[in-house]
């Protein structure tokens, strides 16, 4: 790696009854709140390979794209079409393309257009492969222009669907992917609708992957087939 990666009696009876109760509704308490942070949490990795439950604890296998912002030792942050601000930590392991040739991390500057794989955690994203890309390939009229709808702190997710959204299909259904399909699935989904963050890739029993979307008020599920290609959004 370049220099620049160098671096959670009967009343006393019914006292005691009183208690327990009290206790019971703390407990029961307790474990719905854990419930509901636990279904409300990112996605579990399911490890390199590839396979697991579509549990939503722990950082999956997704990305990126956008505009390189400020630069570090450690990494960068980019914003995306959408206007969402994105960290990207790189590490020894971190490949660098430009175009299609191998580059190196000297080739991540300000102002460059870059796609970012690797694990993502909310908006950080450890990189794997970063990828300088054509001038003009990431901008606020793409955004526009794939019908990608902006976060905006309490406004209402955007309830509309598009292209075809796969039979029996329902939110949390699958296994979630890792490796070269979850990136082939990332990068198709991003360059239909960039602007957001891909925090997983689930793999339908019918073959196909529901990518899911954050940062943006829609889409939340952009569905790819086994091609590869995107086929609809929700």
């Amino acid at each position: 790696m370049p220099s620049r990666k160098l671096t959670r009696s009967i009343v006393a009876g019914a006292a005691a009854i009183a208690v327990a109760g009290g206790s019971y509704g703390i407990v029961s308490a307790t474990s719905s709140s854990a419930s509901t942070a636990a279904s409300s949490s990112p996605a579990a990795s399911s490890g390199s390979g590839g396979g697991g439950s579509n549990a939503r604890s722990g950082p999956a296998a997704g990305g990126s794209s956008g505009t390189v912002g400020s630069v570090s030792t450690s990494g960068f942050t980019m914003t995306t079409s959408a206007g969402q601000t994105v960290t990207v930590d790189e590490a020894s392991a971190t490949t660098y393309q430009k175009g299609t040739s191998p580059a190196s991390a000297s080739a991540i500057t300000a102002g460059e257009p870059v796609l970012v794989l690797g694990t993502t955690s909310g908006t950080t994203i450890t990189a794997t492969q970063v990828t300088v890309q054509p001038t003009g390939s990431e901008g606020s009229a793409a955004s526009s222009a794939a019908g990608v709808v902006p976060f905006q702190q309490g406004a209402p997710s955007t309830s509309k669907q598009a292209g075809q959204i796969p039979a029996n299909y329902s939110q949390g259904s699958g296994t979630i992917v890792s490796g070269t399909a979850a990136s082939k699935a990332t990068e198709a989904a991003l360059a239909a609708y960039p602007g957001g963050v891909v925090d997983r890739v689930v793999k339908l029993s019918n073959g196909e992957y529901e990518v899911h979307y954050i940062g943006v008020n829609w889409p939340h599920h952009i569905f790819v087939n086994q091609d590869f290609k995107v086929v609809g959004a929700d």
